[in-house]
């Protein structure tokens, strides 16, 4: 009959104890590792977002650049950024808007 309260032997105690530092061991070199490749799959995972989005304006480049190969498309894009053509004279009319409003009110006042 066995004694209750009875001590394992000291050889399976100290096996144990090696058995968890060894496990320890193996769990701290596999930390740094293990943390590195799931931090660089979450970085890919950003950085294959961000191509995908480059992509994509790079397509909607391409076709605005096919359909701006036009004269007239070019002339309009041009006008549009303040670009005269050779021999022409550029002219800044300010308060237009004023102009406007008295050009109403004097439509207004004569009936029209």
């Amino acid at each position: 009959m066995p004694r209750k309260g009875r001590r394992p032997a000291r050889s399976i105690v100290l096996r144990r104890w090696l058995a968890v530092g060894a496990f320890l061991l193996v769990a701290l070199l596999y930390y740094r590792p293990l943390k590195a490749y799931v931090d660089a799959r979450s970085e890919l995972g950003h950085r294959s977002q961000i191509v995908h989005t480059l992509q994509a304006d790079k397509a909607q480049l391409e076709r605005r650049l096919g359909s701006s190969t036009s004269l007239a498309t070019l002339s309009r894009e041009a006008r549009a950024l303040g670009y005269v053509r050779k021999g022409e004279h550029l002219f800044i009319v300010k308060g237009v808007q004023q102009w406007r409003k008295r050009l109403r009110a004097s439509m207004m006042a004569h009936g029209g």
